[in-house]
């Protein structure tokens, strides 16, 4: 717990960890397994960093890219998978996109900015 109380204060590793995954998920290809893979290993990084008020945001984006990438690009089961997470994965991804950037500096993809 305590660990993830310093790198919430500094910005520290998670920083770091939150870079990797901006970069692991430019461009990302949702129906690419591999690279939907890569992405994941990255945000679970990045959850283990995360300061505690964005575990379940991280959580949330974990759990959908994992079912994105067991979906193996299948375009029907992704539309699924929007339908019914599209509406967990949206605030948790606000969530996450505003502390990048307030406290990282960090604008990720897709955030509009």
């Amino acid at each position: 717990m305590s660990v993830g109380a310093l790198t919430a204060c500094s910005g520290g590793d998670y920083c770091g960890d939150l870079q990797g995954y901006v970069d692991s998920a430019k461009d990302l290809d949702i129906k690419d397994s591999n690279a939907v893979g890569k992405m994941l290993d990255q945000a679970k990084k990045v959850s283990k960093s995360a300061p505690d008020d964005l575990k379940d945001d991280w959580k949330t984006v974990i759990d959908y890219a994992e079912k994105a990438q067991d979906a193996k690009g299948d375009t029907n089961k992704l539309m699924e998978l929007a339908k019914s997470d599209g509406s967990k994965i949206q605030p948790a991804m606000d969530a996450i996109t505003k502390q990048a950037k307030d406290t990282c500096k960090i604008d990720l993809p897709g955030s509009g900015s």
